[in-house]
């Protein structure tokens, strides 16, 4: 499966067929087979039409996804479109199908569009969860997405989430993969993250203590350690996962720090020594989900980033070019952590906000909740890897229990200008020199579908 943010497929495994389509477009032929993994577990893929849509078509499409949710209108002449746009048979529909699924809480409707999927996919598709299974058949397939889809989607997602009107543009991002993830979007100006938000409440410049004064936490405790220029801070996951996003300063830089509760990944972004012009970026959690990971935006500019890569996809900071470099993130565990680095400090009990999740072991224990699609079967899909990119831009996963058994045997483990050592009870890479190269744990399924192309070590 290709990277996310692009706009360049890998090709469709389907079989030669030719015929007409709408205004007469044909049918793709001579695609490339899908991987067979891929085809165990969903089928073979439908045909796929590479033309426009039809004028009956797209008036169809009009009224049953766009208007039904303009109007706030579903009644006689919505089905009945719903109908035509199923008769298409035309696959790539089901993408805006699934798009209205996915905010749709009544059975009436969710049943018309499980139907409509049903017929443009050839798949039987049941009712219950029938957008996580559409999304991930869609996926999987590697469905195209129809003429104008982000037209379409902007006027769905808009429509129904306020707030997402400088979201949902252009940009080096593949918009089919762009799902709800059922929070509202955190718009909150710089440093006013103490305001109360109907949102995942982001965190900028937290206060913080001594870990002499962090009695609240259990040595066993995980948390996210970063060390910048000699200063040492840990992260609780127990904030994090209330949090999602903090936006700090350690050891005199800037740092936003996105943790996806959903792929296991905390990750630390430099935010300053950008080039001249550019502002600093203030990293706000969107609500929305690519693949079951958060999509981060600057709320000063709107600009969308990949927060597995820290590349801005849409908005100013895209049009400029602007790529975050990573520092290290270390998953450990708090007693281990202090005894490293006993003058650390800590985030202040306070910003977990009286609660204290454990997703991992608790709402994730039994895989993703989004969909996700196709998923790598080297590993399990909540394997924890330790990822990084090494100086030729390869992209290099280190299974994280073998990693760590190796390097407590006193192994080597080296990848070109990348070496894996211990730190603080946890893992981090390190070049020939010793100096931090931006590495950060995260479950497999997420660290291979952002890079389809990793290396895997496994010991």
């Amino acid at each position: 499966m290709r990277p996310v943010f692009n706009t360049v497929g890998r090709p469709l495994a389907l079989a030669a067929t030719l015929s007409l389509f709408g205004a007469g477009a044909l049918w793709a032929q001579e695609n490339a087979p899908l991987p067979d993994y891929v085809i165990a577990e969903f089928g073979a893929p439908p045909a796929i039409p590479n033309g426009p849509l039809s004028d009956t078509v797209q008036r169809a499409v009009k009224m049953a996804f766009i208007d039904s949710v303009t109007q706030s209108t579903w009644g006689r002449d919505q089905r009945t479109a719903l109908a035509e746009v199923a008769a298409s048979g035309d696959p790539r529909l089901a993408w805006i199908a699934s798009d209205l699924m996915r905010f749709s809480n009544g059975p009436e409707l969710t049943g018309a569009l499980a139907e409509a999927a049903t017929g443009l996919l050839g798949k039987d598709i049941p009712t219950r969860n029938a957008w996580g299974v559409v999304t991930d058949h869609l996926i999987a397939w590697d469905i195209p997405a129809p003429p104008d889809y982000l037209e379409a989607k902007r006027a769905i997602f808009t429509n129904l989430i306020p707030g997402w009107d400088r979201i949902f543009v252009e940009g080096d991002i593949d918009w089919r993969m762009v799902s709800w993830g059922g929070v509202l979007i955190d718009d909150r100006a710089y440093d006013t993250t103490d305001e109360r938000c109907n949102c995942i409440p982001a965190a900028d410049n937290p206060e913080v203590t001594s870990a002499a004064e962090a009695t609240w936490l259990d040595d066993d405790d995980i948390v996210f350690g970063i060390e910048i220029n000699g200063e040492a801070r840990a992260y609780p996951r127990q904030i994090m996962e209330v949090r999602e996003m903090v936006n700090d300063t350690l050891g005199g830089r800037d740092l936003g720090i996105p943790y996806c509760t959903l792929c296991g990944a905390a990750q630390a972004y430099f935010t300053d020594e950008l080039p001249a012009g550019i502002e600093r970026p203030i990293l706000r959690t969107s609500g929305l989900l690519i693949r079951s990971n958060k999509v981060m935006y600057d709320v000063t500019t709107y600009s969308v980033f990949d927060t597995f890569l820290g590349k801005a996809v849409t908005g100013p900071l895209a049009d400029k070019g602007v790529q975050l470099e990573q520092a290290s993130v270390v998953t450990s565990e708090w007693g281990a952590w202090k005894e490293a680095h006993p003058e650390t400090t800590v985030l202040a009990e306070a910003l977990a906000l009286g609660r204290d999740f454990d997703f991992r072991n608790g709402r994730d224990a039994g895989g993703p909740i989004f969909p996700v699609g196709d998923v790598d079967p080297r590993l399990p899909v909540h394997e924890d890897v330790i990822g990084i990119v090494t100086a030729s831009g390869t992209p290099v996963a280190f299974q994280r229990s073998a990693a760590m058994v190796a390097l407590q045997r006193g192994a080597t483990i080296s990848v070109e200008n990348v070496q894996l050592e211990l730190d603080a009870g946890g893992i981090k890479a390190v070049d020939a020199d010793g100096r931090d190269v931006g590495s950060h744990q995260a479950f497999w399924f997420a660290w291979s579908q952002f890079h389809p192309d990793t290396v895997l070590w496994q010991g």
